[in-house]
């Protein structure tokens, strides 16, 4: 059974394939904060209150969530730099629905939202309002630039351009994240890594946050040549982890983009099916970053079109088998407790 493409560039989710395949849970008691999730109505994916409090109350014990820009729910009417600011109160509105009934979820406790870096002068009016909007919950600010030449691999939708990283406009604009307190989150594809360890290197008070594993390709040209592509991402992620500012996120492997074919499939995979395909890339990372700088990320529901909630988390609890306690406590809770400075125990 396959999936449709979405208008996002997404396979869709189905929830009748998705319910071929269910495994108990593994180390219910392991508290985790899942740092890295979207909500949306869009054609064929729904994921607001509903949706997401199904996934936290399925047996992982979820203490609290961050919510990821997505490009949605802009503002419709007003200065174009403040639109996005409509998606902050929309994050906010759902994270007091969920708050209503289930208030030990934390739900959207943390809000990474949008803003144009290289906006100059009017960047700051914009954060503060976001500040305003999200009514404590923001904590910092996605710019995406994710960027490819393979049209097959470029995504129109991100709006990246080459090299984005590396104007002066863009780098003066996370500079002033600091001064807020607000920390980066970046969204690149792999050859793009060395462009965010600049990046670091120019904003060494900002906090960056490389997100889905620093986006290793595996499609369009990069498909042909998948050990190349690990060895060109082991490289920069090595160069990158000398950033003392720079944490990762491990997840969104389960995306398109990556060269996963797991929605292709006529039944879901396992956990253990997952360990093994990502088993190279979490252990590389935490292996150069060390776990107090890495946090897993369930990427929902982007990654939802191949795998469910509690399967992917259980994934991830086999993935960490082979680390000490207070390591596994800083990939599944703590480092994203300490940088998105959330207040959950």
């Amino acid at each position: 059974m396959s999936h449709p493409t979405s208008q996002a560039n997404h396979p869709t989710v189905d929830a009748r394939w998705l319910a071929l395949h269910d495994e108990p849970i593994l180390e219910p008691g392991r508290r985790i904060i899942d740092p890295h999730h979207h909500l949306w109505d869009r054609k064929g994916m729904k994921y607001e209150a509903g949706e997401l409090t199904s996934d936290l109350l399925c047996g992982h014990d979820i203490r609290a969530t961050v919510f990821a820009q997505c490009r949605t729910h802009y503002r419709e009417h007003g200065p174009l730099a403040l639109r996005p600011v409509g998606e902050t109160e929309y994050a906010a509105r759902i994270a007091a629905q969920i708050d209503a009934n289930h208030p030990q979820l934390h739900a959207c406790q943390g809000i990474i939202c949008h803003a144009d870096m290289a906006s100059g002068d009017a960047l700051d009016e914009v954060l503060r309002a976001h500040i305003k909007a999200g009514q404590g919950r923001v904590k910092g600010v996605r710019h995406s630039t994710a960027w490819d030449r393979d049209p097959e691999v470029f995504n129109p939708e991100l709006g990246g351009g080459p090299h984005a990283l590396a104007h002066e406009p863009f780098r003066a604009g996370v500079a002033h994240l600091a001064t807020l307190g607000l920390s980066f989150d970046t969204w690149v594809y792999h050859p793009q890594i060395p462009e965010v360890a600049a990046l670091a290197r120019a904003c060494p008070q900002t906090t960056i946050v490389l997100n889905h594993a620093g986006g290793p390709v595996g499609i369009g040209k990069y498909a042909a040549s998948p050990h190349a592509v690990f060895d060109d991402w082991l490289r920069a992620m090595h160069e990158l982890a000398t950033c003392p500012n720079v944490y990762v996120k491990l997840g969104g492997l389960a995306m398109r983009i990556s060269g996963t074919t797991f929605h292709k499939q006529a039944t879901p995979p396992d956990s253990l099916a997952l360990a093994e395909r990502w088993q190279p890339y979490v252990d590389a990372c935490v292996d150069a970053f060390d776990a107090s700088r890495c946090m897993f990320e369930s990427n929902f529901p982007v990654d939802k079109a191949s795998c469910s909630y509690p399967v992917l988390w259980n994934a991830f609890k086999r993935l960490a088998r082979r680390y000490s306690e207070a390591e596994k406590d800083a990939l599944f809770f703590d480092t994203a407790r300490r940088v998105y400075r959330l207040d959950v125990g």
